[in-house]
């Protein structure tokens, strides 16, 4: 296992080839984000992002008991800061601060590489914020999803609210979990489609997580980004504006890929593509 270098809240590191983990590591704090937590996770994202040598980025979190359990409440900052002042700049300084978080959790869905998120036990608030923006969701038994925002006395505002219901096409069940805070299981989540898959713990998961990562990473990765940015594309353009979007980037796009991948098959060898 590689590292990929230190972070002061994550670790970072490359397991298999072109596969980059991103754990969460403030397990006292059950992996909750504040905002120096979450500037870090941005800041890490768009490196792998732009890094040649990583094709897929797999999101875990340190220990047992958490994924994440949401907004780290005892960073006072995040929730009660800014109370001084003119109402208008104090109210456009926390505009700007809940765009900022926003954006920070929404990388996932803007970068270029498919992104795994592996849930295991408390996974909270948050934690669903960064599931919504992640690609692809599994999850272990034990996991305990819950959108928690309405007991400290907001709105959810990094995304689930927005994000969720277009993944489970069923906006009575987000109401529910979003009006009333409670928890929901694994096999609940699945059922409704949130995660694609529940394994037997987070090892389980972990390994699974890991082996659907280096699946992707072994096709072509202009075809894999690709194939991303039109499905990203597609949650708010019609029909026929994704089809004019795909036509115009195959266009652009088809390269050696489609070359060595039709070599492949003939030679009956596993193809090998290049970096972008």
């Amino acid at each position: 296992m590689t590292s990929y270098g230190t972070f002061d809240f994550f670790n970072v590191s490359i397991p298999v080839e072109f596969v980059a983990v991103v754990e969460t590591n403030r397990p006292k704090k059950l992996n909750a984000f504040n905002e120096a937590t979450h500037t870090e996770f941005y800041k890490i994202i768009t490196k792998l992002d732009k890094d040649p040598n990583v094709r897929v980025i797999v999101l875990t979190g340190t220990g047992d008991k958490a994924f994440s359990a949401g907004l780290d409440i005892s960073d006072a900052g995040l929730l009660v800061g800014m109370q001084n002042g003119d109402s208008s700049r104090l109210a456009y300084a926390k505009y700007k601060h809940i765009k900022e978080f926003q954006d920070h959790i929404g990388v996932l869905q803007d970068i270029n590489k498919p992104v795994i998120a592996v849930f295991h036990g408390i996974s909270y608030g948050l934690a669903v914020d960064i599931g919504a923006a992640a690609d692809i969701r599994i999850c272990s038994q034990d996991t305990r999803f819950a959108i928690r925002e309405v007991m400290i006395g907001l709105a959810a505002d990094i995304g689930s609210l927005q994000r969720v219901g277009r993944i489970v096409g069923n906006h009575s069940w987000l109401r529910d979990l979003a009006y009333t805070a409670r928890e929901f299981s694994a096999e609940e989540a699945k059922a409704n489609g949130f995660v694609s898959e529940v394994h037997t713990d987070k090892q389980a998961a972990l390994a699974a997580g890991l082996k659907l990562a280096s699946n992707i990473a072994a096709n072509s990765p202009i075809a894999v980004q690709g194939t991303k940015r039109m499905m990203v594309h597609a949650l708010d353009h019609t029909i026929k504006d994704g089809l004019e979007y795909i036509a115009s980037w195959n266009a652009f796009a088809l390269g050696e890929d489609p070359v060595v991948a039709i070599q492949a098959v003939k030679a009956k060898k596993k193809a090998r593509f290049s970096n972008l």
